[in-house]
């Protein structure tokens, strides 16, 4: 039976120095009231939305779809009211305190060989959990959710996760939504990690769409639509 990847889509809001967060204990909110509206509606459209373990434990997030009424478009066209929320972790340390596991939605853990016996001791009948191997693979991770019906992966981060996406070329649409603001922290977590990314530092993703969201510019990227150079970049001067 062939299985059919999900469309994966990685969204993530950052500074102007390209920082998902600054250090202090408080979640710095980068993205604005109409961003964080888009977000919903990119959830509402997604059959899974997939964070790392870090950011699980960072932000606690819930994972849910906001809006009563794209939940209720979701029920009349024959799905669950929240997309399948998915963990990734190599570790397996996942705190069965978090919201996450205790609000709404079905859960699925991705994690390795090393850590498959301590998430299912910790987390129980909260979530059904599947090792990829000795290692993490990402190929096996959207081929799983392929065979569990996922169309629409909304990848939410953090950024060792979409590092590892776009180095593999596993990205099909990057959200990037830039708020007009500094962080300046050197340890503040980065959006991007070093990694021997697609085509190297030549290759030029395509743009979709650039346009502001109140005072967020939100750009969208195909990171597999990549060529070594764009007719419109103007060579410098010898």
């Amino acid at each position: 039976m062939t299985v059919v990847r999900p469309y994966v889509l990685l969204s993530a809001a950052v500074s102007v120095d390209g920082r998902l967060d600054d250090t202090s204990h408080d979640r710095l909110v980068l993205s604005n009231r109409r961003d964080l509206d888009r977000v919903d509606e990119e959830r509402a459209a997604a059959d899974a939305v997939l964070v790392g373990a870090n950011t699980l434990r960072r932000d606690n997030p819930r994972l849910l779809v906001a809006s009563a009424e794209r939940r209720a478009r979701r029920k009349a066209a024959g799905k669950p009211e929240h997309p399948l929320k998915v963990v990734v972790s190599g570790s397996a340390e996942l705190p069965a305190s978090l919201a996450f596991w205790s609000c709404g939605g079905v859960k699925l853990v991705f994690t390795v060989d090393g850590g498959l016996a301590r998430a299912r001791r910790t987390l129980g009948t909260l979530t059904d959990v599947v090792s990829t191997g000795p290692v993490l693979d990402w190929p096996l991770v959207l081929d799983e959710l392929g065979r569990r019906g996922v169309e629409r992966l909304l990848v939410e981060g953090g950024g060792m996760v979409h590092t590892q996406l776009l180095a593999q070329d596993l990205a099909d649409e990057l959200h990037l939504a830039i708020a007009p603001l500094l962080v300046g922290e050197a340890a503040a977590p980065m959006f991007l990690r070093p990694a021997a990314y697609p085509g190297g530092p030549t290759a030029r993703m395509r743009l979709v769409d650039a346009r502001p969201v109140g005072d967020v510019a939100l750009l969208r990227f195909a990171p597999k639509d990549r060529s070594a150079k764009s007719s419109e970049v103007v060579c410098p001067c010898s």
